[in-house]
Order: structure tokens, then C-alpha cells, then sequence
């Protein structure tokens, strides 16, 4: 008995010490043979990270006005099998329907997503439609689900929201082109988005650290930090105001042609900084999924056409430049015999032996077949072209930018001829055309055109700047300066000018159109065009170039001169203003034969609003509709005042409390007061002389309105805010003095169609 009391007392003792033996190898291996795989899956079990999220360097204009930035977005998700415990599917696909305005059928498959195995799945997110959604979206969904809470008394309820960014741009379609934009997957497409993608993304940060079971982070566990990497601040070249100015301008000429597009650029012709680029038709960035993909195309670096008369300014410098150019020679128009195709003027017949500079300003094609093939010789003239910067990209600090075409074969005659005058074997893009007047305008320097201000790296702290880029000299001052005073006969004569619907009172412009012929299954078209205008002022020290090009406006009649001139006008008389240049009425005296009568305005308050639109259009007056009615109820200035052919006249047509403050950038203070007058509006200037910008504030139920004026530059004795407030009830001593743009004469021009006769 005792015997077998040991036998099994010894056979658990070694049973035990085996099994402690085990455990101890065990042991044994784990940490130490083994320890390395083990001690990394614990690590990974402490182990918690978080991501960073970069900031996306924010675009402003010149001024820093912000026009696309980061803000703050929410991404919706969902938990199908949440969903399906409480049953309220129906209920979570019909409000997010009514929400997200996605279609119910969608939204079911994704509220109810099951995975091979027939298990709902815990969680899908809503990509299309409920992706970086607005703040008052999100509290639309937070509303609903608070509604399911209360009708299932439990908290979760299956919808979810988490906090994102999403690329936000404030002023919604204005230089959309330009810009580009951010997808909602954060990929950049298009513009400046795209082009500086590298700059701008930044680079998202991490940490990672070590947690106990209550996923509270250790105090003394290990932390690994990458910093986040911001994106870079970038400052473009672009006025904020004139941009407005252009799109308006660009706008009012798209309502009344409905072209298939228009491309306009302004830029400063001493150094090439673009101050404004716009295009027609556009898009929101911020909803670019609403829009055809077509309407985020740049046309200003992409789009070729053949330049028409625009491109005699380049014959011209050149001939100037050789000394060819002899303004008062005579030649006879019409027609010139060009080996293989005659060339003739826009009227065919001409105007008789005439001198060149009056060819200049009717556009003749012969006189310019003269000056280019004749005189100038095909190597000269494309070698002027190439001097031009045309047929080769510019530089533009943009992606994709389009170089141009130059087939021009020396040894056929009709190639040299054509392309004299902007015909034929010559595409150029519209960024092309403004830099090779910018040269003509500033001296005969081709500068290289610049979008870009300047570069901030907040991770560093450093900025990095543009400077103006000299390519070559291409002209002599003393040509620049020639060309221009010819160039400005183009404009202010107001008999033979081709250009003189974009005459400014006060400020000597130069300029030229263009109408050039599209080419349709090989041959010229005879009623499609592309008609463009442009220019620069003040001549006599140029401050900005602008460029109007239209693509087959509505009206196969209209010519440059009448659809881009007024449109150039009305931007250029604004940007002027903006910038404190005043008008000068000596300059425009010694320029012009003529002083532009004042017109007297007629009565058309209590008339119907296209019966006093249609009364002022037939006295080439320009105005401005204040409010949505359809009856005149007041008009500033009054009636019977007399005012120049440029100043805009206000028709308002609803009751103080339902108007919207128009534009008033360039009205005098005085002019402002009226108007403010009229819709209750309280205005607070700071400054004097012109308005140059304005903010709509309220304190209460009262609207007010802040004006920053600034006085032109040299002007004296510029109305103080004071003296505006003593004088804004006595409306019979309005100051005419201050012009607003307008498209002046309504006269059709003979405008060139660079047309060449097919044999």
C-alpha cells in the first residue's frame, strides 16, 4: 500500500516537473529564441498612429485676395449591418435621398451591401454625392440622424460623419480656367492647381505611439514623429478687380453673341504680369461635375487661330523698323496681283490711291501685302515673326502651353503675302498675340509673361519671387514709339478708324481688329469668323494691353471692330481708373479732330424697362438695370442732364428695400451718394476721388455700404467725402467729369476679312 502511495506520488512529481519543464522551455523560447517575432507583435498590439493632414498652400491674387483655399469638409458613411438590426433602411435611403439628392436605388445598394457570405458589412462610405460635403449639408444629416435616434432610442444608428478638407474657391467660377481645381479624391486637374501641384499638395505628418489597454498613451513609451510638410502659398500676378472687369465685360459681349467662345487677357506691357485671363464659356470649380469638361479649357495657351488684321502691328513694327514705313506715301487699294492668289481689300473695291497710314486705319490687306512682301521681303518679315516670340511657346508659367504654327515656304509669293496680314500659314494663341504688342508698347522688349508673383514656404519661412524676364529686344524705342502714335489714328479717328469703338475720352489708346475668316473643310468660310480687338493706353506711357478674341459670334457681319472693341473699351477705361490714372483732355484734343459731343439724357423713368433700354440704346447711352422689376422708377443721372458718351447711366426699378447694390468701381463719390440714396443704403467712404473698391456690411436692419475711394493720379482738389455729403441732394450740379465705359458709337465699322480669292 505505502509502496503504491510512492509509485504514485513519485508519477506525478514527474508528470509535474515534465510539464514544468515544458513550461519553462516554452518559456525559454519564447523569450528568448523567439523573442523578436513575439516582442514585434506586441509592439504592434501597444502601438497606435495617427495621420497628420497637410494644409494645401492657399492662391491668392496680388492684392491677397484669396481665390482658392483649404475649408473644412465632412465625408459621410454608412453601416449597413447597423442598419439592418434596427430596420430602418427605408427610412436611412429616402433621407439621405432628400439630402443628397442621389438617387434612391444607389443609395439602397450601398445601405444594404452584403459581402459573399451574405454578411451585411459594418461599414460603406458614400463616395458620390456624400463626399467632402458642406457644413450645411452636414447638419442636414446630423439632423436626421438625430430624428432616427429618437425614433429607435438607441444612439447609433448607423449614419456617420468625419471631418475632412476639401478645396474651396470663394469666388466660384471667376479665372476657373486659370485656377483649375482639386477633385474630390484631392487630385488636381487643370491650371495652376495642377501646373504647382508639387508646391501646393504639401506632404501629410504622422506619429505613432504606445498605448496601454485602455488605449490611453504610455508616458513612457516610444513616440516616432514625422512632421507634417504644409503646402505652399502662391501669389499670382492677377488684379482681382480687373479680372471682374474683364469677365464682365466678356460676358455682356457672350449674352449678345453667343459666340462659341471668348478668351480675353490683360496684362502690364512693362513687365508682362498678367493682370486678368478669362474665358467664355466657363465653370464653377467648386461643382465641376455640373459642367462639360470642355468649359475648363484654357484657350488663352491652347486654343490657335489665325490672327487676322491684329497681326499687322507686327508688319507694321517691322517696316518701321527698317524704315520702310512712310506714312504719307500713297498706293493704290483694292486689290494687289500676288503670283498664284490676288489679294483684295475688305470692300474689294478700296478707297482709291490712298496713303498707308490711311490703309492703317481702314485695314487695307493691300497696303500691308505691300509693306510685308514688297518691301520687307519674305526672310525679313519671318524673321521679325520669330523675333515676335510666334512659333514658339512663351514661357507662361501654365502646362500644356500650344507654340503656335509658322508654315510659311519662302518661295511660294501667297504665303509671304497672306501672312503679312495675319492669314494663312500663321496660327497663333491669344497669349502669343499680347506679348508681342506688349513689346511694341514698352519700348521693343519681348518679355516673358508671368502669372506668378511670388512663392511662400511657410515650412521654412522663405519666399521666393518673380521678377519681369527681358527675352530679347525686337524694335527701337524710337519704333515703339512710332508705332504707337500710328496705331492710336486707328482708334481716334473717328470717320476712318476701324478701331474707333474703342475710343476712351481723355486717354490716348492704340489699337487694331481683326476679323479673320475660319477655315471650314479647307476653304475660307464666308459667314464664320473669328473677331478680336487689341490694344494698350495710355499710349504715351503704357499701363495695360488688353486682348479680345471672339470665335464665331451669332452675326456673321459684325466685325472686330464692333463685337471685341466696346468690350476692350469698357475693360481698359475701368482698369485705368482702378489704377489711378485720370484722363487727360490735352492728350485727347491733340489726338483727335473732334471732341465727342455730350448726348442729353432722355426721360425714361415710369416707362416699361425695354421700352427706356431701347430709348438709351438708340442714343448710344450705356447703363446699368438696379433691381428686378419690370418698370423704370428712377433713373440717376436725371433727365435732360447732359453727359458723355462714356458715363453709365443706373435705371432702378424696385423699391429701396429689395435692391442690390450695383458696381460702382470708377463713379465719383458724389455719383455713389445718389445712388445710395436710392436704395436706403447707407455709404462710408474713406478717401477721396473715385471709388476703387466696396463692401456691403449691416448693423441691424440697416445696409451700409464702405467705399475706399483714391483720387487719380496727378488729379487736384479731388471731392472729399465731406463735400459729397453737402452736395448729394443738389442733383442739378452732377459731375460729369467721371466717365463710365460704354460702347459709345453704335456705327458698323468696314472691318478686313483678310480675305484671299480661291483660283
Amino acid at each position: 500500500m505505502v509502496k503504491r502511495i510512492r509509485m504514485r506520488t513519485l508519477f506525478f512529481g514527474g508528470v509535474i516537473t515534465l510539464l514544468f519543464l515544458i513550461l519553462i522551455g516554452r518559456i525559454f523560447y519564447v523569450q528568448v529564441v523567439d523573442r523578436d517575432t513575439w516582442y514585434t507583435m506586441a509592439k504592434e498590439r501597444w502601438a497606435d498612429s495617427e495621420t497628420l493632414v497637410a494644409n494645401r498652400g492657399t492662391i491668392t491674387d496680388r492684392n491677397d485676395n484669396v481665390l482658392a483655399m483649404d475649408a473644412l469638409a465632412y465625408n459621410v458613411a454608412v453601416s449597413p449591418k447597423q442598419i439592418d438590426s434596427l430596420g430602418i433602411a427605408d427610412e436611412v435611403v429616402e433621407g439621405l435621398n432628400a439630402i443628397l439628392n442621389k438617387p434612391q436605388d444607389e443609395l439602397r445598394k450601398i445601405v444594404t451591401a452584403q459581402n459573399d457570405k451574405g454578411e451585411y458589412y459594418a461599414q460603406r462610405e458614400i463616395r458620390d454625392g456624400g463626399w467632402n460635403i458642406d457644413k450645411s449639408v452636414a447638419d442636414k444629416i446630423k439632423e436626421l440622424r438625430d430624428e432616427l435616434k429618437k425614433e429607435t432610442k438607441v444612439n447609433d444608428v448607423g449614419i456617420y460623419l468625419y471631418d475632412d478638407q476639401k478645396r474651396y474657391y470663394p469666388r466660384n467660377t471667376m479665372a476657373s480656367q486659370l485656377l483649375g481645381y482639386v477633385d474630390k479624391d484631392g487630385k488636381a486637374l487643370a491650371g495652376i492647381e495642377s501646373f504647382f501641384n508639387d508646391k501646393l499638395q504639401g506632404k501629410n505628418g504622422e506619429i505613432k505611439y504606445e498605448k496601454d489597454g485602455k488605449r490611453v498613451q504610455l508616458a513612457e513609451g516610444d513616440v516616432v514623429y514625422e512632421p507634417v510638410v504644409d503646402g505652399q502659398d502662391i501669389t499670382l500676378t492677377l488684379d482681382n478687380e480687373i479680372q471682374h472687369y474683364v469677365e464682365d465685360a466678356i460676358k455682356q459681349v457672350a449674352d449678345k453673341y453667343q459666340p462659341k467662345s471668348i478668351t480675353a487677357i490683360a496684362a502690364d506691357p512693362n513687365t508682362m504680369e498678367i493682370l486678368a485671363m478669362a474665358n467664355y464659356p466657363t465653370f464653377n470649380p467648386n461643382t465641376y461635375w455640373d459642367t462639360n469638361f470642355e468649359n475648363a479649357y484654357n484657350h488663352a495657351i491652347k486654343s490657335l487661330y489665325e490672327p487676322g488684321s491684329t497681326f499687322k502691328i507686327v508688319t507694321l513694327a517691322a517696316a518701321v523698323e527698317e524704315g520702310l514705313f512712310e506714312p504719307n506715301a500713297t498706293f493704290q487699294s483694292g486689290s494687289i496681283n500676288v503670283p498664284g492668289s490676288p489679294v483684295r481689300d475688305s470692300n474689294r473695291v478700296g478707297w482709291g490711291k490712298i496713303s498707308y497710314l490711311e490703309g492703317l486705319k481702314h485695314s487695307s490687306n493691300v497696303a500691308f501685302v505691300k509693306l510685308g512682301w514688297q518691301m520687307l521681303g519674305g526672310e525679313k518679315l519671318v524673321d521679325y515673326i520669330n523675333r515676335f516670340g510666334f512659333g514658339q511657346p512663351t514661357g507662361i508659367q501654365l502646362g500644356n502651353e500650344s507654340k503656335g504654327v509658322l508654315n510659311i515656304n519662302l518661295s511660294i509669293p501667297s504665303d509671304i503675302a497672306r501672312v503679312s496680314f495675319g492669314q494663312g500659314p500663321v496660327s497663333v494663341t491669344p497669349i502669343q498675340q499680347i506679348a508681342a504688342v506688349a513689346a511694341v508698347a514698352n519700348g521693343g522688349n519681348l518679355m516673358q509673361p508671368q502669372i506668378i508673383k511670388q512663392i511662400y514656404n511657410p515650412n521654412t519661412n522663405t519666399t521666393q519671387k518673380f521678377e519681369p524676364k527681358v527675352v530679347r529686344r525686337v524694335i527701337s524705342e524710337d519704333t515703339s514709339k512710332k508705332v504707337g502714335e500710328y496705331l492710336e489714328q486707328v482708334v481716334s479717328d473717328q470717320v476712318n478708324g476701324t478701331g474707333r469703338n474703342a475710343y476712351i475720352e481723355g486717354y490716348r489708346v492704340a489699337g487694331k481688329t481683326g476679323t479673320a475668316q475660319k477655315i471650314i473643310n479647307g476653304k475660307y468660310s464666308k459667314n464664320k469668323y473669328v473677331v478680336s480687338f487689341i490694344g494698350y493706353a495710355p499710349v504715351e506711357n503704357p499701363k495695360v494691353v488688353v486682348y479680345i478674341v471672339v470665335d464665331e459670334p451669332n452675326d456673321p457681319l459684325a466685325g472686330g471692330g464692333t463685337v471685341a472693341a466696346p468690350a476692350f473699351k469698357e475693360i481698359v477705361y475701368k482698369t485705368l481708373r482702378h489704377m489711378g490714372i485720370m484722363p487727360d483732355n490735352a492728350s485727347e484734343e491733340a489726338t483727335t479732330d473732334k471732341k465727342t459731343p455730350t448726348i442729353q439724357l432722355p426721360d425714361v423713368t415710369e416707362m416699361n424697362l425695354s421700352q427706356a433700354q431701347t430709348e438709351l440704346k438708340a442714343r448710344n447711352v450705356m447703363f446699368e438695370v438696379v433691381g428686378t422689376g419690370t418698370t423704370v422708377v428712377k433713373q440717376v443721372p436725371a433727365a435732360g442732364e447732359n453727359i458723355a458718351p462714356t458715363q453709365r447711366v443706373y435705371l432702378v426699378t424696385e423699391q429701396q428695400d429689395k435692391l442690390t447694390i450695383p458696381d460702382m468701381t470708377g463713379l465719383s463719390l458724389r455719383d455713389a451718394l445718389e445712388v445710395a440714396s436710392l436704395m436706403n443704403v447707407q455709404l462710408l467712404a474713406e478717401g477721396e476721388g473715385f471709388i476703387i473698391s466696396q463692401k456691403e456690411d449691416k448693423q441691424g436692419d440697416k445696409r451700409i455700404l464702405r467705399v475706399q475711394l483714391s483720387p487719380p493720379t496727378g488729379a487736384e482738389g479731388a471731392i472729399t467725402a465731406e463735400e459729397a455729403l453737402e452736395n448729394a441732394n443738389e442733383q442739378n450740379e452732377a459731375d460729369t467729369e467721371e466717365e463710365a465705359p460704354s460702347g459709345s458709337s453704335m456705327q458698323e465699322d468696314v472691318e478686313d476679312t483678310g480675305e484671299i480669292q480661291e483660283q
